[in-house]
C-alpha cells in the first residue's frame, strides 16, 4: 500500500469512522457484523477499503481479536473526535432549527454550588438563547471526556492533568473545607474548641480516596499526628451525604463551605465552625484551546466569571 494525503481527504466517509469505533468496541469483524446487522463479507470489504485509504494496515489479528496498529490507534483517536464533533454540530443545528442560538455540553464536579449553576444557566438561556446539558462526574472522568470532544467545557478543580497545551483554565472561585453533621451533633461540637483527635475516631462519610478533597482531609489528620478517618461510606453525592447525616446523628463529613451552607439551609444539618487552616484546590472553568472559540462557550465563561467576581482576562 502507498500513502496519498488527497485520498484520505477525498474518500474518507462517516461510515468509515463508525467502522473504526465499532472494531475497537467489539474486537472482531464477526461481532461488528452481528452488532451492526451488516454481513461479515461487507464488513471485511469496508475494512480493506479503509486500509487502502490510509495506505497501511490499521488492525492486526491476534489471539485476543483485532489489535490496532500505531496507525490504527491514531485513526481511532481522530475518528472518535470527529464523531463527537459531528454529534455536537448536530445538536447545535437542532438548536438553531428550534429557535435557540446554540447548545453546550458542560461537565461539572459534584462540589460546585447549585446556586451558581442555576444562576449561570438562567442567564445564558434568557440572555443568549443557549440551552445546556449538564454531566456530573469527578475530574478524572470529566477531563478525558473534554479531550474526547464529548464536552465543550468543564467546571472542575485544577489538577496536574489540565496543565497541558491542549487545555486552558480560569479560576472561578476558592473553597474552604467545613465539617458538617446532624444539627444536634454540630451544635455540640461547635461549643467545643477544635478537637481533631475526637472527631478522627468518629464515623465519617467522605469522597473517594482518589479525589483532591479526600487526600487533603487525610493529610490534615496525618500532619496532626492522628490516624486518618476511615469512612463508613465513600460518596461524592451531596444528596447522599445529606441523607446519611440526617438519618444518623453519629456521622460527620467534610464538604466545601458553599456546599455546606446550601445543605444546612434546610435545617436538618449544621456546620461546625472549626478552621482546617487550608483551602481546597480552586474551582476552574476548563476548556479546550480552539482556533475559533464557540460564541456560546465564551458567553458562558463571561457569565461565570462575572457571577464569581473573577477578574477579566488581561
Amino acid at each position: 500500500m502507498s500513502w496519498d494525503a488527497a485520498r484520505l481527504a477525498n474518500r474518507l466517509k462517516h461510515r468509515h469512522l463508525a467502522l473504526l469505533t465499532n472494531i475497537a468496541k467489539h474486537g472482531s469483524l464477526t461481532r461488528v457484523a452481528a452488532a451492526t446487522g451488516i454481513s461479515q463479507p461487507a464488513v471485511t470489504k469496508a475494512l480493506a477499503e479503509l486500509e487502502d485509504i490510509f495506505g497501511a494496515p490499521l488492525f492486526l489479528r491476534s489471539g485476543r481479536g483485532l489489535q490496532a496498529t500505531p496507525l490504527g490507534e491514531l485513526a481511532l483517536l481522530r475518528a472518535r473526535h470527529m464523531q463527537s464533533d459531528l454529534d455536537l454540530w448536530a445538536r447545535e443545528v437542532e438548536a438553531l432549527h428550534a429557535g435557540r442560538s446554540a447548545h453546550l455540553n458542560v461537565g461539572v464536579v459534584p462540589y460546585v454550588s447549585s446556586a451558581l449553576l442555576t444562576a449561570a444557566i438562567s442567564q445564558l438561556h434568557q440572555g443568549h438563547g443557549v440551552t445546556l446539558t449538564l454531566h456530573r462526574a469527578t475530574t478524572d472522568h470529566l477531563v478525558p471526556m473534554l479531550r474526547r470532544h464529548e464536552l465543550d467545557c468543564i467546571i472542575s478543580r485544577a489538577t496536574s492533568t489540565v496543565a497541558l497545551d491542549d487545555l486552558m483554565h480560569r479560576v472561578l472561585y476558592h473553597q474552604r473545607p467545613r465539617l458538617i453533621a446532624h444539627s444536634r451533633l454540630a451544635q455540640r461540637l461547635a461549643r467545643r474548641a477544635p478537637d481533631w483527635a475526637a472527631v478522627a475516631s468518629m464515623d465519617w462519610v467522605l469522597p473517594a480516596a482518589n479525589t483532591p478533597t479526600r487526600q487533603l482531609i487525610m493529610e490534615h489528620f496525618i500532619r496532626a499526628g492522628l490516624r486518618a478517618p476511615s469512612p463508613v461510606l465513600e460518596a461524592y453525592s451531596t444528596d447522599v451525604i445529606e441523607g446519611m447525616l440526617t438519618m444518623n446523628e453519629a456521622l460527620i463529613s467534610v464538604v466545601p463551605e458553599d456546599i455546606a451552607r446550601e445543605l444546612c439551609q434546610r435545617g436538618k444539618l449544621g456546620m461546625v465552625p472549626w478552621d482546617f487552616g487550608w483551602e481546597l484546590p480552586p474551582i476552574n472553568l476548563i476548556r479546550r484551546k480552539r482556533e475559533q472559540p464557540l460564541a456560546a462557550e465564551e458567553r458562558f465563561s463571561d457569565i461565570l466569571l462575572e457571577l464569581c467576581g473573577s477578574p477579566p482576562k488581561a
